[in-house]
């Protein structure tokens, strides 16, 4: 990870990450921006498989790692519990989780299950309500809560399938969150980062032509990197943004103002 500036501080900043599954995963990037910047956090990964390979990240990160599978009944609560006993009040959440069943996520959006349909927007959408409903009674004021997106939530994007459905769900839980919360001074966001090399990222087809067609397209004609989606994670988390709420950021090197 690049050094980052030193006049910005996340020193006191404490809260959880979920979705740690590699060095390569925008819940590491932007956990290895925030601790850099002076935040603790608890981080969490799906399985105690994952846990094997991701040990040593929250280690080196010096941040306890917790199993969290959020359709296993009780997970959830007992990642914000050890999330409490550890950190006490939370300033920050980010949700960097997002599942669909193989068959479902690569065929047509018509004809997915309704099975398969209801678990991706489980675990990818309504994982985040409940994550930012267990947490309230913990959150600090004017704590800030994210959750990832893409711009197929916006766009039929080929091979996106029934993902781009569920994200829009989740653009809209967003600004429904942070109207809901608000009044609290919480801040809800969702970050939206251009297509980058992660593993779930993998399971898309052709996503090898989805990331030279941003390299192509783009304004800055090539891919962004976790350190800047950690960034503007950072940002959020910070003090600095506590006049924003509800929106959807783009860090996609200007890809989705490009017809």
């Amino acid at each position: 990870m690049t050094e980052a500036s030193s006049s910005f501080s996340l020193q006191g900043k404490r809260g959880i990450i979920i979705g740690l599954a590699n060095e390569h995963s925008i819940a590491y990037g932007c956990a290895a921006m925030l601790r850099q910047l002076g935040a603790k956090m608890l981080l969490s990964c799906v399985n105690d498989k994952a846990r094997q390979f991701v040990g040593p990240l929250a280690d080196a990160l010096e941040s306890s790692l917790v199993v969290c599978d959020v359709e296993q009944d009780g997970s959830l609560e007992a990642l914000v519990d050890a999330a409490v006993n550890e950190l006490g009040e939370f300033d920050f959440l980010i949700h960097s989780i997002a599942w669909a069943p193989l068959d479902d996520l690569r065929g047509r959006v018509i004809d997915s299950s309704s099975a398969g349909f209801s678990r991706a927007m489980n675990v990818s959408c309504h994982s985040f309500v409940r994550l930012a409903k267990l947490c309230e009674p913990h959150l600090s004021m004017n704590a800030s809560i994210m959750t990832m997106t893409y711009l197929g939530a916006d766009e039929a994007v080929a091979h996106y399938g029934i993902m781009g459905p569920v994200k829009a769900a989740l653009e809209s839980t967003v600004r429904y969150l942070a109207t809901e919360l608000g009044a609290h001074g919480i801040r809800v966001h969702a970050i939206s980062p251009g297509p980058v090399p992660t593993r779930a990222a993998s399971g898309l087809q052709d996503f090898d032509v989805l990331m030279q067609k941003a390299i192509d397209r783009s304004p800055l004609r090539r891919l962004v990197t976790l350190d800047e989606i950690g960034r503007l994670a950072a940002f959020l988390v910070s003090d600095a943004s506590s006049g924003m709420t509800g929106q959807t950021l783009y860090v996609d090197g200007g890809y989705h103002i490009v017809n």
